[in-house]
C-alpha cells in the first residue's frame, strides 16, 4: 500500500504526516512573514514615506492601518475564490497559487517609489498590492490547516493541526527580527531610504523554498474519496453557497469563535507597538526585540495547547482563553505604563498565551464542523469574513481612541465586549474531540441522499 493510500493514524504514517506538516508550515511561514511585515511597517515606515503628511503622528498611523485593513477586506474574497478551487481541485494546487501571489506582492512593495517621488500613485499602488496579499492569504489558511487536519489521526488532530497555527508566530518573528536588525544597524535616514525594502525583498527567497516543498506533497485520501463521490453523486454540491445552505449554524459559531481571538491578536502584536512607541515614546528597536521574544513563547504555547485540546477537549480551553482575554486590556495597559522592559515582555507573553488557548484549536474545531466536500469553503468563511469586522479594524479603533481620549480604557472595554461574543459562541459549540471526519462525511452523504430521494419522489 502506498503512503498516499495508507489510512493515517498508524506509526508508519508519521513520516508522511511530518512531511505534510512541513509543507504546510513552510508556506504559511512565508505568507505570515509577508503579512505581518506589512503590519509592522505600517507603524514605523509607511506613514512617513508612502503616504501624504497628516495633521499629527496618530493620523499618519491610522491612515497606514486603513491601507493595512484593505488586506482583511480582500481575505473573504480570497476565501471564497480559493475555497471553491480547493474544494473542487484540491488543497495542493491552491496552496501553490497562494504562495506565489503573496510573495510577488510583497517583493513589489519593496520596490515602490515614495510619495515624494510619484505622489498619490505611491499609496494607490500600496493599496493594490495589499489587496493582492489579502486575496492570497484568504485562500492560504484554509488549505494549509486542512492539508494537515485531513491527514491527521482523529485522536491527535488538534495537535497536528496546531502546527500550521504555530507557523504564524514563526513568520512574525522573522518579520520582526529582520526589521529589528535594520532599525538598530542603520541610521534612521538609511532605514527609511532603503533598509526597510530589504526585508520585503527577502521574501522571494523564502517563497521559492516554500513553493518547492509544496510541489512534493499529496492530497489526503479522504479528500480524494470525497472528490470521487462528488463527481458520481449529482445531488451533492460543494463550495460557498452549499455550505451556507446546509451548515449555517456552523458558520455562525465559527465566526463567533474567531471574533475575540482575532481582535486580541492584533491589539497585542500591532497596537502595542503604537501604544509603546508613539504613546509612551519608547525606543522602536527595544519594542521589536520584546515582540520577537514574545512570539517565540507564542509558538511553544500554541503547540502545547494543541496537545491539551486532544486530551481535555476543545471547549474548556477555548472558554478559558475567551474569559481571560476579557481581562487583558484592564491590566496590560497599566503594565505598559511602567515602561519596564521585563514587565512589558511578560504582559505581551501572557496576552499571547491567552490568545493561544483560542487559536490553537481552531483548525481542528472548524474542520470537524464541515464535511470534506465543502470543508475548505466553510473554514475559510469562518476565518476570513470575521477578520473584516475584527482584526482589521481593531488597531484602527484603538489608535483613534488613543488619539481622541489619550486613554486605553475604550480599547479594554472593546476587547471585553468582543470576548463576550466569543464566550457565547463557545457555549453553543459542540465538543468534537476525537471526532471522525469519515463519520461526518457519511452523515452528510445520508442527508444528501435523503434530499435527493425527496426530490426524485
Amino acid at each position: 500500500m502506498s503512503p498516499t493510500q495508507r489510512p493515517v493514524g498508524t506509526a508508519a504514517d508519521r513520516p508522511l504526516l511530518t512531511r505534510i506538516v512541513s509543507a504546510s508550515m513552510a508556506g504559511t511561514v512565508v505568507e505570515w512573514y509577508d503579512f505581518f511585515l506589512y503590519a509592522t511597517a505600517s507603524t514605523i515606515v509607511f506613514d512617513k514615506i508612502l503616504l501624504p503628511k497628516m495633521g499629527n503622528e496618530y493620523d499618519g498611523i491610522i491612515a497606514a492601518f486603513l491601507t493595512y485593513a484593505v488586506g482583511f477586506i480582500a481575505r473573504p474574497l480570497g476565501g471564497v475564490v480559493f475555497g471553491q478551487i480547493g474544494d473542487r481541485l484540491g488543497r495542493k494546487r491552491t496552496l501553490q497559487i497562494t504562495i506565489i501571489l503573496i510573495g510577488a506582492a510583497t517583493v513589489l512593495m519593496g520596490c515602490l517609489p515614495t510619495y515624494a517621488q510619484i505622489g498619490l500613485w505611491a499609496p494607490t499602488l500600496l493599496v493594490l498590492l495589499r489587496f493582492v496579499q489579502g486575496l492570497a492569504l484568504g485562500g492560504e489558511w484554509g488549505g494549509a490547516v486542512l492539508l494537515v487536519a485531513e491527514h491527521a489521526p482523529d485522536k491527535d488532530r488538534a495537535y497536528w493541526a496546531s502546527w500550521p497555527q504555530a507557523a504564524v508566530p514563526v513568520g512574525n518573528v522573522l518579520a520582526t527580527v529582520v526589521l529589528w536588525i535594520m532599525t538598530t544597524a542603520l541610521p534612521s535616514g538609511a532605514f527609511l531610504a532603503w533598509g526597510w525594502r530589504v526585508a520585503f525583498w527577502l521574501s522571494a527567497v523564502v517563497v521559492l523554498v516554500g513553493y518547492v516543498i509544496r510541489t512534493r506533497i499529496t492530497e489526503a485520501p479522504i479528500f480524494e474519496a470525497a472528490k470521487a463521490e462528488l463527481e458520481a453523486e449529482k445531488a451533492a454540491g460543494y463550495g460557498v453557497l452549499e455550505v451556507l445552505r446546509r451548515y449555517p449554524r456552523g458558520i455562525l459559531v465559527g465566526m463567533g469563535l474567531r471574533f475575540a481571538e482575532n481582535i486580541m491578536y492584533y491589539l497585542v502584536v500591532t497596537f502595542s507597538i503604537v501604544y509603546l512607541g508613539t504613546g509612551l515614546k519608547m525606543n522602536t528597536g527595544s519594542i521589536l526585540g520584546v515582540i520577537a521574544i514574545a512570539h517565540v513563547c507564542h509558538f511553544v504555547a500554541i503547540l502545547t495547547v494543541g496537545r491539551l485540546a486532544d486530551r481535555v477537549g476543545r471547549k474548556p480551553l477555548y472558554l478559558a482563553g475567551a474569559i481571560l482575554t476579557a481581562t487583558w486590556g484592564f491590566w496590560a495597559f497599566p503594565a505598559f505604563g511602567t515602561k519596564n522592559t521585563g514587565v512589558i515582555l511578560l504582559t505581551i507573553i501572557v496576552g499571547l498565551v491567552f490568545h493561544a488557548l483560542m487559536y490553537s484549536g481552531q483548525p481542528a474545531i472548524m474542520a470537524e464542523m464541515f464535511p470534506t466536500r465543502m470543508r475548505y469553503s466553510g473554514v475559510s468563511i469562518c476565518y476570513q469574513v470575521t477578520s473584516i469586522v475584527a482584526g482589521s479594524l481593531a488597531p484602527v479603533f484603538a489608535t483613534a481612541w488613543l488619539k481622541s481620549t489619550g486613554s486605553w480604557w475604550p480599547t479594554a472595554v472593546y476587547l471585553a465586549i468582543a470576548s463576550l461574543i466569543t464566550i457565547a459562541a463557545v457555549i453553543a459549540l459542540r465538543e468534537t474531540k476525537g471526532a471522525s471526519l469519515r463519520a461526518l462525511d457519511a452523515a452528510d452523504a445520508a442527508r444528501v441522499g435523503a434530499a435527493g430521494a425527496g426530490i426524485r419522489a
